[in-house]
């Protein structure tokens, strides 16, 4: 946990300005840990107060040096908010926009609607939500049932089958 503060730490609580070379340090450092993305790293770099050019002389040579690979982090990305977030499709892809991955790098990446990792996903997630849902009939536990998949960015034909299915076994 030290070593992770004296790595990543934000360094501007002690008012000392990093050079290129301790940012180039601690961002090769990071980006060896795990997976990070072009976004990212300049947020973090614009919390440090590094300066623009400096900024894209690092990105640059992550990039080159294969510190940072888009492709390879939107495939990363996904498969973890699949597994362990358990997030649909759609919300995948807004969160991918919102961190400014090109659509081209990572919808080679997108499960697919018969997917069966994804389908299984959707599957655990309204099975243990049905558990908790709290309704006066069936209709309502659908409804609350569906506007949860729905959050979670699942399709509304890939729920609706799931719930029906579900409903069904349960009779």
């Amino acid at each position: 946990m030290y070593l992770c503060t004296i790595l990543f730490g934000n360094f501007n609580r002690t008012h000392e300005k990093m050079t290129k070379e301790q940012v180039l340090l601690k961002l090769t450092a990071l980006c060896a840990k795990c997976e990070q993305c072009i976004f990212d790293v300049r947020k973090k770099m614009q919390r440090w107060q590094i300066d623009e050019e400096t900024q894209n002389a690092v990105i640059e040579y992550l990039v080159n040096e294969r510190y940072i690979d888009e492709s390879r982090y939107a495939h990363a990305f996904i498969k973890n908010k699949i597994k362990y977030n358990k997030w649909g499709k759609y919300k995948i892809e807004q969160a991918l926009r919102l961190k400014q991955i090109p659509k081209e790098l990572y919808s080679q990446y997108m499960p697919e609607a018969d997917d069966n990792e994804y389908n299984e996903v959707l599957l655990s997630i309204l099975k243990q939500k049905m558990k908790s849902v709290k309704a006066d009939n069936d209709y309502e536990k659908k409804g609350k049932l569906i506007r949860f998949a729905l959050q979670r960015g699942f399709t509304y034909d890939q729920v609706q089958d799931c719930i029906d299915n579900l409903m069904e076994r349960k009779r």
